[in-house]
């Protein structure tokens, strides 16, 4: 069954609340019959309602086991939050909307041990019941059914959400987790994987340290030093040591690795905590880079994410090389994800195939991603 993506263009919202979840990002892209290609039309973030991020952030955190009534009304609140936002952004730029591609909320992703499964709630039927038209979602779980790691998606999309540009290309994503993808020479192999903790390092510490949400524009860490000690204790060595295809989430990064990394910290100035962590995650990024990459000289490694927003971070990752925002191609930094996941959800409604076995070790061939109607929705004959 396929949806019939109507008209002349199509318009798709890509929607995405990452591991820090930090609200919901939603971009609106047309696609032009003609070409196929993705132009964005419009992107924003959007917060969570007060009482919804607040239930959220409990089960993400650690700071409650929720039952299975309360996983299931998640799942339909988050459903509907994210159909909302993709409406009200459609509305307020004036467009037709055809099709809402979510990720959903990740609340569980597998540490690469054992058979791959993941979690992410909202669901789809909400997803178009509150926007009205089709959602495509389930795009981890269909990537693992096919016998892949369910990450890195965004490699899947890039050679389209980076379409004209010079190959190869490296592509640093920056969010909760911090995932690289290299778009090859004509005749080369996608290669894509995990390179460790990002955000979720970062803003953990912010909210473990600072008692906010994150160290704005890095401020804090501007401050401290590199401890040479603390770094090589912290470094996740089994993590990097393992082969791609690899992924990971807060199961192997999130509230409990934190607590262990603060542990034995006392006495040890907060902004020397922070700045470390900087470094910790440009270190994990150059070792994946080393280990797992084909030499690409004169490619600039091209970044994108919340990430972007830490001159830290930036200057630690230039430190190890030539760097420049994704924004000098043409691709807000910040809407990367929701734009592979607009490409990735019209894929799905029109049944192309989007697994790359040297991406997240998935079969070949496999569409990704399920399909929920929504109200006054048809299917095409």
């Amino acid at each position: 069954m396929r949806v019939a993506l109507a008209g002349d263009e199509a318009v798709v919202a890509g929607v995405l609340s990452g591991t820090s979840a930090d609200g919901i990002d939603v971009a609106l892209v047309r696609f032009e019959t003609g070409s196929g290609r993705p132009r964005a039309l419009a992107f924003e973030t959007l917060p969570f309602e007060n009482a919804l991020a607040e239930r959220l952030r409990a089960v993400l955190d650690g700071h409650a086991q929720p039952g299975l009534g309360e996983l299931a009304r998640l799942d339909r609140d988050l459903g509907r939050a994210f159909g909302r936002a993709a409406r009200a952004l459609a509305l307020d730029t004036a467009v037709d909307l055809h099709l809402v591609a979510s990720h959903g909320q990740t609340v569980w992703h597998h540490d690469g041990a054992g058979v791959p499964a993941t979690l992410q709630l909202g669901d789809g039927c909400h997803v178009a019941g509150a926007a009205g038209v089709p959602a495509a979602t389930d795009f981890r779980q269909a990537d693992i059914a096919a016998g892949g790691e369910g990450a890195p998606l965004s490699a899947l999309a890039d050679e389209c959400v980076f379409a004209g540009t010079e190959r190869p290309l490296l592509v640093l994503n920056l969010g909760g987790i911090s995932n690289v993808t290299r778009l090859p020479e004509p005749g080369g192999e996608l290669v894509a994987f995990d390179t460790g903790p990002a955000g979720s390092l970062l803003d953990g510490f912010a909210r473990q340290l600072l008692g906010r949400p994150l160290d704005r524009d890095g401020a804090v860490a501007a401050r401290g030093r590199v401890r040479e000690d603390l770094l090589a204790s912290w470094l996740p060595r089994a993590f990097l040591e393992s082969s791609p295809p690899r992924s990971t989430g807060r199961d192997t990064f999130g509230r409990a690795w934190i607590d262990g990394l603060l542990a034995e910290t006392d006495g040890v100035p907060v902004a020397d905590l922070l700045r470390t962590a900087v470094e910790l995650v440009a270190a994990c990024v150059a070792d994946g880079m080393r280990r797992f990459l084909p030499p690409t000289p004169g490619a600039p490694l091209v970044l994108c994410g919340g990430g972007v927003h830490h001159p830290g971070l930036v200057r630690a990752l230039s430190e190890r090389g030539e760097v420049v925002s994704s924004a000098e191609l043409g691709v807000d930094p910040d809407a990367r994800e929701a734009l592979v996941f607009a490409v990735l959800g019209a894929r799905c409604a029109l049944g192309i195939p989007s697994t790359a076995p040297a991406a997240t070790g998935a079969d070949p061939g496999r569409v990704l991603g399920k399909l929920s109607l929504g109200r006054g929705s048809a299917p095409e004959e």
